[in-house]
């Protein structure tokens, strides 16, 4: 992986870099992993009787059971203190809110996920994206990390290192290779060096 530079050009800004072909592969694996998770939770939505009607999309009201998931659509609603209502009050918020915001949440994951996939360099190589798909990379290897150091429980102590002999090592190491990728972008992003 190399650093991310930012080129301007009369279309706009435009980001370069490059991808060993072992490194493109990854990512694209990576990438169909999560549109795979994203996909299932979509399709599993129950129908609901008010979409057909009005055509206005909804989704699940429950959160995901798997942890992975939930890291990546998250409630809604987090009381700072108990609510004197109780606690049915955030559970019904962040409910109606889920149902109602979750498959564009989802959509635009997925859309991030496509805009990598579409212009991930077949067998690694340089390539050129436009600032748009760069944002698009930015928001897709950060779900991808997110979801990744959910499985590895990753927090604010670590794990930094992982013994070669535990089975998630190797996990590890692309986790890490994900935070110098998105670092590195959102530098771009950002005009630094």
């Amino acid at each position: 992986m190399r650093k991310w530079k930012r080129v301007e050009t009369a279309d706009g800004a435009r980001y370069r870099s490059a991808l060993a072909a072992h490194e493109a592969a990854l990512l694209e694996s990576l990438v169909n992993s999560l549109m795979d998770m994203l996909v299932d939770r979509e399709t599993s939505s129950p129908t609901d009787e008010l979409e057909e009607l009005t055509g206005m999309r909804t989704g699940h009201s429950q959160p995901p059971e798997d942890d992975t998931m939930l890291r990546l659509l998250p409630d809604f609603f987090r009381p700072q203190h108990d609510h004197p209502a109780g606690s049915r009050t955030a559970e019904s918020l962040n409910s109606a809110l889920r149902s109602l915001h979750e498959p564009e949440i989802i959509e635009a994951k997925r859309h991030a996920g496509q805009r990598v996939l579409d212009t991930l360099p077949a067998g690694g190589g340089k390539f050129e994206i436009a600032e748009d798909d760069a944002h698009c990379w930015a928001s897709c290897v950060n779900d991808i990390r997110l979801a990744l150091g959910t499985m590895l429980e990753i927090g604010a102590d670590g794990p930094d290192h992982l013994p070669p002999e535990h089975p998630m090592a190797g996990h590890l190491d692309v986790y890490q290779w994900l935070t110098v990728l998105q670092e590195y972008l959102v530098l771009g992003l950002m005009g630094k060096r």
